[in-house]
């Protein structure tokens, strides 16, 4: 029994079962030959005969627990932290953040579908097709206050869609029945539908001044009123421009064919919409805006008095008397 204690005395185990002892490397000194060093310990002794006491560090792997690694063998400590738990409620959180958002979002976009848009579309519908001779209802305050509340709930950008849509199909429609229309009528019957278009805009735009403002020109740095009136351009002028210039230059060269009112109130409009469209039929344009032909220089006067000169002539052949040219303004001294 003391033999026993003798050798369990000499003989230290680590934690990796690594016996250190005299009596070990006595018997492992014996066994090895001549000229080769005795084997060097495997655990390193301080004063006193003791082993050496292994270092752990910390092993960084893993965020969620501190986690040791044993620093010979790699083996983990048995020294684990609970998981933290809480990067997955933030995730949870998160998911229950993005769904309650979305379905808040497909509710309020019901809503605008439901109860806003119906009325604003109704009102559009009654200001686009009214007549001058018509006394029409419409709430205006009550039409900028559906506008007010769709821009406030970010509804912009599906109004402003909505609105160019239900505009555009309007415009549509139009196109279609000027087609259907004679051709001798074509000019006047043009010249109604750009009026009352013009006519529309003028209540249609101040009530959607809100949209203008936060959406169309913050964030598409467009104007709402050019907007529609290239929607007029695009979908009723350019379609029906081929047919209608001809008919203008007919009646301007014919005169008093086609009222000088309606003459005047088409082609400025066409100038309007477009105005590289006067270098369509530029002596048409310039009878009725200023400043279409290149400033006057003074070397081509003569070319001037000789355009005019031939002007009155073909005038006078057409029956249109120049007056009695023979008596003159009085003299200030008589």
């Amino acid at each position: 029994m003391e033999a026993m204690e003798d050798d369990s005395s000499e003989v230290k185990d680590d934690h990796n079962h690594n016996y250190c002892g005299g009596k070990v490397r006595a018997a492992l000194s014996s066994q090895v030959p001549d000229g080769v060093g005795a084997p060097e310990p495997v655990c390193p002794t301080v004063p006193g005969g003791e082993p050496a006491k292994r270092q752990a560090k910390p092993w960084s792997g893993s965020p969620r627990g501190s986690k040791f690694m044993d620093s010979d063998t790699g083996s983990e400590s048995s020294e684990v932290s609970e998981p933290d738990c809480s990067a997955a409620s933030t995730e949870d959180k998160f998911r229950l953040d993005s769904t309650s958002k979305f379905l808040l979002n497909a509710m309020a976009i019901e809503d605008y579908r439901k109860n806003h848009w119906p009325n604003l579309e109704e009102a559009i519908d009654r200001l686009l097709i009214q007549n001058f001779s018509d006394h029409i209802s419409v709430s205006y305050a009550q039409i900028y206050g559906y506008v007010y509340k769709c821009v406030c709930q970010q509804h912009s950008e599906l109004l402003y869609s909505d609105l160019t849509s239900k505009i555009t199909a309007h415009l549509q429609q139009v196109s279609t029945q000027l087609q259907a229309s004679p051709t001798e009528n074509l000019i006047e019957n043009f010249n109604i539908a750009l009026t009352q278009y013009l006519a529309s805009l003028q209540c249609i735009v101040p009530v959607f001044i809100y949209l203008n403002k936060f959406y169309i020109e913050s964030k598409l740095n467009r104007d709402l009123k050019e907007d529609l009136m290239k929607l007029f351009a695009d979908h009723v002028a350019e379609e029906h421009l081929s047919k209608l210039m001809p008919l203008l230059i007919k009646a301007h060269s014919m005169p008093f064919q086609v009222q000088p009112s309606t003459m005047a109130s088409v082609v400025k409009g066409l100038y309007s919409l477009r105005p590289e469209w006067a270098q369509l039929a530029p002596a048409l344009f310039s009878s009725f805006i200023p400043q279409i032909h290149p400033p006057t220089v003074e070397s081509q006067l003569h070319d001037y008095a000789d355009r005019d000169r031939k002007l009155q002539m073909e005038l006078s052949m057409k029956g249109f008397p120049r007056g009695d040219q023979s008596r003159k303004r009085a003299s200030e001294d008589s």
